[in-house]
C-alpha cells in the first residue's frame, strides 16, 4: 500500500496486512493527543522492554535525517522493518515529517522484491540488503543499520555496477540518539569516517572511547565504550568496543580492525579473539567459520598485517560461531567454547 503524508486521511485507507495494521496503529497513536509513544526494545542484550518517546524528539531525529539525504515534499520512501522498534517507526515519522509518499512492505527477507518504480529513500538490515541486491538500484538514498555492513556485504555491493550511481550509507546509532545520529558512506565513494548530523558534536574521553552530544533527540552526553578515531569534531572512525580489546604481551589489538582485513580476503566469517596465557597476558586466537581449508590458511598467512603481533598465534576453525538474538558475533560464549576445545 502506499501512504500519501502530504494528503493524509487515514479513513480512506485500506489496511489488510498485519504490518500495515501494524502501521495504522502507530499513526493513531501518533495523531492522538499525547507527547509520547511506546518502543519496543529489541531485546538483544536482555530481556525486551516498552519505553516512551518523545514525538517532539523523534520528529527532531527525522529532520536530520531528512535534510543529511537532502529528502523533500513529494519524494517516495519504503518501510520494511518492524514498526514496533525504533527502526520502523523512525521511517514512518520521516515520512510524516517531510511530508513523503510512503509505500509500505511487509519486513522480510525480500522486502523490494515486488518493486518496480523508483523510490528516494529506504532503510534495511545487511541480511535484507544481501537478498535485495537486484534491486538495489531503484533506490536513490538507501541506509543500512541494526549490525555492521560485512566486507563481503561490501564486496558485492561494490561489484553491482547498477549501483554505481546510488548512494548507500552505514548508519551509527542507538536507542537512546533515536536511531543513527551519523552515517558513513560505502558507495558511490566509500568512506572510513562516519560523519555527524547537525546539531550533534562528538568527542572522547580519557579511554578514547566516543561521547556524542546530540541536544536535540537527548539532553545528556552520551558516554559510550566505542573506541573511535575522531577528524575535524564531526567524522570519526569506529575501531572497536572497549569490551573487545586484546591486550597480547602489552599491545593493545582492536579485533574488529584485524577482522576487516582478514574479510578483505576470504568470505567465512572470521573473529579474532584473546585466550588467557601466561606469558602474553592473552594470545591471539583467529577463529574461522567453516570446514578446515589449507587454501584459507594460506590466504591468511599471505595478509600483510600492520603489526607482528597482529598476526594470529594459531588459527581455528568451528562450524558455527554463536551469534546474539539479533545475529551479532557473541565473543563471550566463542571464548568459552575455544577455551574449553584448548
Amino acid at each position: 500500500m502506499l501512504i500519501d503524508f502530504n494528503n493524509l486521511n487515514i479513513n480512506n485507507l485500506s489496511f489488510q496486512t498485519d504490518f500495515e495494521h501494524k502501521i495504522k496503529k502507530f499513526l493513531d497513536e501518533w495523531f492522538s493527543d499525547g507527547s509520547t509513544v511506546k518502543v519496543q526494545t529489541s531485546g538483544s542484550t536482555g530481556t525486551p522492554k516498552i519505553f516512551e518517546i518523545e514525538k517532539e524528539k523523534m520528529l527532531n531525529s527525522a529532520v536530520m535525517t531528512c535534510n543529511f539525504l537532502g529528502l523533500k515534499e513529494g519524494d517516495k520512501a519504503l518501510v520494511c522493518l518492524p514498526v514496533e522498534y525504533i527502526s520502523g517507526k523512525m521511517m514512518v515519522v520521516r515520512s510524516i515529517e517531510r511530508k513523503l509518499k510512503l509505500i509500505v512492505s511487509d519486513p522480510s527477507l525480500k522486502p523490494v522484491e515486488h518493486l518496480s518504480e523508483e523510490i528516494d529513500f529506504c532503510a534495511m538490515t545487511p541480511l535484507q540488503v544481501e537478498n535485495s541486491l537486484d534491486k538495489l538500484h531503484l533506490i536513490k538514498n538507501l541506509i543500512i543499520g541494526g549490525a555492521a555492513v560485512s566486507e563481503s556485504l561490501k564486496r558485492k555491493i561494490a561489484q553491482n555496477k547498477r549501483v554505481e550511481s546510488i548512494r548507500i550509507f552505514e548508519t551509527y546509532g542507538m536507542s537512546e540518539t533515536l536511531s543513527h545520529i551519523a552515517l558513513k558512506q560505502l558507495m558511490p565513494e566509500p568512506q572510513d569516517y562516519f560523519t555527524a548530523f547537525e546539531n550533534v558534536s562528538v568527542s572522547i574521553d580519557e579511554r578514547g572511547c566516543l561521547k556524542i552530544y546530540a541536544p536535540n533527540v537527548n539532553a545528556e552526553v552520551l558516554q559510550t565504550n566505542d573506541l573511535v578515531e575522531i577528524k575535524n569534531g564531526k567524522q570519526f572512525k569506529f575501531l572497536g568496543r572497549l569490551d573487545n580489546v586484546i591486550n597480547s604481551g602489552g599491545a593493545k589489538i582492536f579485533p574488529e580492525i584485524l577482522e576487516t582485513l582478514v574479510k578483505k580476503e576470504i568470505t567465512n566469517e572470521a573473529v579474532f579473539i584473546g585466550l588467557k596465557d601466561e606469558s602474553l597476558g592473552q594470545k591471539l586466537i583467529l577463529v574461522i567459520e567453516g570446514s578446515e581449508s589449507v587454501g584459507l590458511i594460506e590466504k591468511i598467512a599471505g595478509i600483510s598485517f600492520e603489526k607482528s603481533f597482529h598476526k594470529p598465534k594459531e588459527i581455528i576453525f568451528i562450524e558455527d560461531i554463536p551469534r546474539t538474538p539479533n545475529g551479532k558475533v557473541n565473543r563471550i560464549e566463542l571464548n568459552r567454547i575455544i577455551a574449553e576445545r584448548l
